[in-house]
This record gives C-alpha cells, structure tokens and sequence, in this order.
C-alpha cells in the first residue's frame, strides 16, 4: 500500500490467474476548500442570491465547478490568489446545498444555505397584519406590486386611477435614481441626457480627491420596508453594474427613532441622503424598518437590518466596515443589534441613547400616574404648585421654564398645577395612551386598507406589536408587561426628608396603577376631541385604577410573567452584551426636559460592566446646550475618531477591542460650540461609582426615574421587583431615619399586602 502525499491510498485490484497482484495506482487526495457567505449567516439567506467566497488550498481555479442542488452553475467568480467571490444566484426556498467540485478529485467541500422569500418573515414569526403601505408617499412614490385581485390588502391603481388589485406586503420593482448636490445644498435629479447642471457642486473626499458631487440612490423593498442604498458615483455609470470606484468601503448603516405601534410600512428618513457623509466616500444603507417610528419589535428590525445589508453586499460587495449611527429609537437598534444579531455592525454610534425602549415604559407608566396625584388627588398640597418638587415624585428634572400648555385649562378646571413643567409633561405625555391604550393609535394610509374592518379590529398597543414575543392570553390579546406592584413611590425623597411620611403614605395608598388594557376605554381631550370639563383628561385618569373608597387603597397593576420573561428571552432588553467599539454621545438637554434623560448613557454603561465585567470599550461623551439656540454635535468627530480605531483593530488584529483604542476615544465633555472641556478615565466619577464627582459630572447635572427614587438601581430594566414583607424591611432599616408608629405600620401592610420591592434582588422576570 502507498501513502500518497501522507494519505493511505489502496489500489490494488486482483485481476487473472496465478494470484499476482497488479501494480498499485495511486489517487489523488482532494484539494482543500472552504465555501463561506459573505453577505450574512448561511443559515438566514434571503432573496434567492448570496455572496460567497470560495477558499482554495492552490490556485486550481481551473478545475473549480460549482453545483448547486447538484445542477452544475457558473456564477461571475472574481479571482484572488486562492480565493473566488461572486454571486450564487437562483436558490430556491428553504434549504440549498452549494457544492464545490474538482473536475478530477471529486467533491471539495459542501455547505448548505438556507433561502427565504425577500418579503420574509425569516425568524421573527407571523408578519403582523393588517400591513398599511406607504409607497406612493414621500421618498419612494410608486404604487406597489400587485399580489392578489381581491382584499384583504392594499388597493393597487394604474396610472389612470383605476383599481387594478391588491398588494399584501408593499413590494416595489427595485429602481435606481440618480441625484446630484447642487451650489444652494439640495438634491436635485441629475438629468439623463448627459448635460451638466450650471449647479453641480463639487465634493472633497477623505482621500482629498474633488470630485462631482454625484449620488446613486437604489430603493426598492424588503421584509415588506422600504429600504435606500446610496454612494457617490462617477458620471455615466450603468445602473446594472456600479462603479464603486468613488466607495472608500465604509458602509454607515442608519437608523432612525420615533415611537410607534405598528402595522405600518413605514418611510424612508432624510438620513439615508446625508451629504456630509456621502461627499467623504461613505456609502449609506437605510430601512423603514430600522426606524422606530414604524415599529417597536426590535427582532423584526433586526432582522430586517440583516437582510438589508445583504442585499448591499450582494450588489456592492463586502464593506471595509459597517459602522451605526442613529439617535433615540435608533441608538437603541444598535445596542440590541450588536447583541441580538452579531456580524451586522462592526461598530457603534449610539445618540441620545437609551439601553433599551421596553424597559423606559417602566417608569415613563408612571408619569401619569404621579402627575394625576399631584394635580388631583393631593390638589391641595403647595409642595406640588412648586416645580421643581416634582422631581421628589417622578425622578425626571422640573423646570419653570418650560411651560405646561394645558396649566390654563387645568386651573380654570380646578386642578392643581405648577408655574412649568416636568420631564413627563413635556416629553412623556401621551406615551402611556400609545403604549397601553388598544383603542388609541393608527397608521398612515389606514382608511385606503380593505377591509376597513380590519384596522378596526387592531389591537393599538405596544404589547400587540410585540405579540409574537410577549405573547397572546385567552382572549387573543397580547401579555402586558407593566407592572408597579410592592414600588414605593417617593421612597428616597422620604428618607431625605422633602417629603414628610405622611406624604409618603398617601401618595403610595392613592396613586394606583392602570387598568388591563382589555377594560380600557378610549382617550379624551388633549389626545381626542375638544376641551371641555367631562372629556379633560391628560393624564388618561379613566383608565387607572384609583381608590373605591376613601379607606380603600388604589389597586396596583400586577405584570403578565409570561410576557416579562419573554422580553428578557427575546432580546428586547439590552443585556449589557455589545462587544463592539462604542462611542455614546448625546447633547445635554435636561434644562429643556428633553426625553432623552442623560443619565440612560450611564445606565447603558452599567448593563455593560455587569454583563461583560468592565466598559473599556464604550466611550461616553455629552455635548452642553443652550435651549432655543443651535446645537453642536460630536457626531461627525465620533466617525472620525471611530475611523482611527477601525484602522487601529486592522493593523492589530490579536488586541481586544479596548486596547485598540485611539488617544480620542476616551470619556470626554464638550461645550455648547462643540470644544473639549474635559476628557480622561475619571471625568464621570461619581455617576456609577463612589468617587469624588469628576468634571464633567459636575459640570452636567443628571437626575433620575420614579423606579429610581423608590429605590431601584440606576442601570433600570426591572419588571418585576422581588418583594420582602413590610416587617422585613423594618427590619433591615428601609425607611431610616423614619421610625413608623403602629398606625403608619398598619397603613403600609394595607398598601402593600404582597410586601414591598427588594431592589437588593434580582429581576423577578429574569430568567435565572
């Protein structure tokens, strides 16, 4: 037996008479190969196309053949070295096998890649329906496919006007437009004829070339969003085949905020065409479907992120890197990104961040709650008529500066008020309506649906937009979340002395919860119809649960566990897990009682250090602000110092991400044009550590929620409290220095038959 190139190979074949052996052949061992998919996990294709690289162990690139299902194909392969890339087109749905042959050495290698429909759903469950398109409208302006002659859908007309059927999930034919910056700073479309605009204006890119400021714009639609590619592009290119000769091969992948409910299509956000980032070289993806303001499920926007960018990689191929940026709604799709679905993003630009949007509903649900106390129920008490008190309640900062629309109307009514506002006035009111009402919301084009009784059927709720993962009970609707059982209310404020026990008492025996979203009734005045006495109602107080009786104390709402376990489980809250290089920024706007509360950054931050051990890697930075006056950002410095430390990982590929680190990318604060004030690893001492406060903690204020006050931890995120007995935590010095008398003892056991919250515990919701 021979051993051929270190393989045992046997060839011996008897053959006539006399017992002699033939001479030994010897067989070629097969050549080594890997196929691999670049534009995202074999296991989650979509669109019927993938990007693939071939490795091969020699430049045998001769004797390569490719099957797919066992059919021979030949894809436009581009050749490197030991390696071919292209795009495998024509699988069918669900599972493909991709085969790699040597024409004479037999099969290579093999992998199977998973297809699905481009409309999806991959992963993410049953597409909520009814679906509302918005095709026609703003960016995109086209009617969708038709997919059926008849409802239920979307109606479809031809350009006369004439109905011609209807489109179950908003699908456009994939079109590219091209758009030139003109002298004045707007888009215009280039024209076709090959004339030039007298206002074409020239743009300087990174590498300092001056080029025409000239942008290829490809839309067209997935998972049922709409999504936009955009890079600049020399003049003349084929639609069919881009010049990418003007890409520097980073790709910004955008996402927009907004809070909304769902059911909807959604449009395409003025970000995806940002001048200032496409003039450089970037490329820019964008999706209706990572903006916030069309849907809160953060699997279907994770989902639709990674089908997305593989179209992108499959038209345009693989980017140098993939950074994103976005604001509120979109700071938060990046930290459940980077820890949902790992390998989109290689790096992270959260603004006016929060860890997550799910667990803000905690506290934010309180805000009515509190602020009808204080307005009605203890309407008598001056502390409340002074506003920055309230802050004692709700936790958010309080400003005299910020007017109330409705006090007016509140005291001509005879209700209490206070000269300005708080952040729930300004910022949350009407967030409870939206997140909790099923009665309250709607979507664009929703009266052109059909049937209409099908939008009247919809459950208008956070938790129906994220019934696949909390959950339906007996009745269909989906599990809530909230719940405020054993919270005391103005805790810590008590134990400092700004409000009195008695206060304490009252306010948690009379502030109640709010009821199950089933015995919800519709919203009054200012959220629907006019202002009079019977329908006034901004703190949506009839659908509370107040007290029955002076002696009777207001129930409190107990959470579904099914459906509070499952936004853990999901991924719908931010674990702390992101191990990507992170540069949080946000401009300090708590004086304005802007919603984007400063101190979330730090709650991200804590999350992380108890999640992954240490931060190293996530840079916190605050830029100050003057309300009414324009505001700096650090928006554009965090993509250049994130570019350094990109460079940085490349050329040092064996260091962890925090050792990467370039000199800039460290905690910094900035004044109101945008200029360094202070920066180093100590400036935020003091926030989540007991160190002297650091200089930028000084110099920003931050405050905190009404989980917070009740003495809840800064990083947030608890459903549901584990509970001790009111005898315990007397026991263990919960309200020192306050000594409760037998009375007052009597009334917590009353308010809090179940115990109170025991914040030393873990999230009861949590799985262990």
């Amino acid at each position: 037996m021979l051993a051929i190139g270190g393989l045992s190979a046997a060839a011996l074949v008897a053959c006539g008479g006399g017992g002699s052996d033939t001479p030994a052949v010897a067989v070629e061992p097969p050549v080594a190969a890997t196929i691999s998919v670049l534009s995202g996990p074999a296991k989650y294709v979509s669109g019927g196309d993938a990007r693939i690289e071939i490795k091969l162990a020699t430049a045998d690139h001769a004797n390569l053949e490719l099957r797919l299902n066992g059919v021979p194909v030949t894809p436009k392969l581009v050749a490197g070295d030991n390696r071919l890339e292209g795009v495998i087109n024509g699988l069918k749905n669900g599972d493909n096998v991709l085969e790699a042959f040597h024409k004479t050495r037999g099969v290579m290698t093999a992998l199977t890649l998973a297809n699905y429909p481009i409309t999806g759903p991959i992963y993410s469950g049953p597409q909520q329906q009814p679906f509302v398109c918005t095709t026609t409208q703003g960016a995109v302006g086209k009617q969708p496919l038709v997919e059926s002659a008849s409802a239920p859908g979307f109606p479809v007309f031809d350009t006369a006007g004439n109905k011609i059927g209807y489109s179950q999930t908003c699908s456009i034919e994939t079109f590219v437009t091209y758009w030139y910056r003109s002298t004045a700073n707007s888009w215009k479309v280039l024209p076709s004829d090959g004339s030039t605009p007298a206002d074409l204006a020239k743009t300087t890119m990174e590498d300092g070339r001056q080029v025409d400021f000239i942008v290829r714009q490809e839309r067209g639609s997935i998972n049922r969003f709409l999504y936009s590619f955009a890079m600049l592009v020399p003049r003349g290119e084929n639609p069919a085949s881009p010049n990418l000769s003007l890409w520097n091969g980073k790709l910004q992948y955008w996402f927009q905020g907004g809070v909304a409910i769902g059911h909807s299509q959604g449009s395409l956000h003025s970000g995806s065409m940002n001048p200032d980032i496409l003039g450089k070289g970037h490329a820019i993806v964008h999706s209706s479907g990572n903006n916030t303001s069309t849907h809160y499920n953060m699997q279907v926007a994770a989902e639709t992120a990674m089908m997305t960018k593989e179209r992108f990689v499959e038209r345009y191929g693989r980017p140098l890197y993939t950074y994103g940026l976005g604001g509120s709604g979109g700071a938060i799709q990046q930290y459940l990104l980077a820890q949902n679905q790992p390998g989109i993003l290689d790096a992270a630009l959260p603004v006016q961040s929060y860890p997550d949007m799910v667990t803000q509903t905690i506290h934010v649900g309180d805000c009515e709650l509190l602020e009808h106390y204080m307005d009605v129920t203890d309407k008598t008490n001056a502390k409340w008529r002074v506003t920055k008190n309230r802050t004692w309640l709700v936790g958010m900062n309080a400003e005299d500066s910020v007017v109330d629309p409705l006090a007016a109307a509140k005291t001509q009514l005879g209700y209490s008020t206070a000269p300005g506002s708080s952040e729930c006035v300004k910022a949350w009111r009407g967030l409870t309506p939206l997140a909790m009402n099923p009665w309250y919301g709607q979507a664009s084009n929703q009266q052109l649906y059909e049937p209409q009784s099908d939008i009247a059927a919809i459950r208008w709720t956070h938790y129906d937009d994220l019934r696949n993962i909390y959950g339906v009970d007996a009745t269909g609707a989906a599990r809530p979340t909230w719940d405020n059982v054993g919270v005391q209310y103005g805790l810590k404020s008590m134990k400092e002395g700004k409000i009195t026990p008695d206060e304490f008492l009252d306010v948690n025996f009379r502030v109640g919860g709010w009821k199950h979203p089933s015995q919800m009734v519709q919203e009054g005045f200012p959220f629907l119809g006019s202002l009079s006495a019977q329908n006034f109602d901004p703190w949506s107080r009839r659908n509370m649960n107040l007290s029955p009786s002076a002696d009777a104390p207001a129930p409190r709402t107990a959470g579904d566990p099914i459906a509070m376990r499952a936004a853990h489980t999901s991924g719908m809250v931010f674990s702390g897990q992101i191990p990507l290089p992170t540069i949080d920024h946000r401009q300090y706007m708590e004086r304005e009682l802007d919603m984007h509360n400063v101190h979330q950054s730090f709650a991200v931050r804590k999350r992380v250090m108890q999640k992954m051990g240490n931060s190293d890697h996530l840079v916190i930075w605050f830029t100050d602000t003057v309300p009414g006056t324009p505001k700096a950002s650090q928006s554009f410095e965090a993509i250049a110092v994130m570019d350094e430390w990109m460079a940085n990982i490349r050329a040092n590929p064996t260091r962890t991400v925090a050792q990467n680190r370039p000199a800039r990318a460290v905690d910094s604060c900035f004044d109101v044009t945008g200029k360094l004030m202070h920066s180093g690893p100590d400036v935020w001492d003091g926030i989540i550590n007991d160190k002297p406060k650091g200089a930028c903690t000084l110099a920003f204020p931050m405050f905190s929620t009404s989980r917070v006050v009740a003495g809840a931890p800064l990083e947030g995120g608890i459903y549901k409290c584990a509970l001790k007995s009111v005898d315990a935590a007397l026991a263990d010095g919960s309200y020192a220095p306050w000594m409760p008398n037998a009375a007052a003892v009597a009334k917590l056991k009353q308010v809090f038959p179940d115990g109170v919250c025991d914040y030393s515990k873990p999230d009861q919701a949590r799985p262990s």
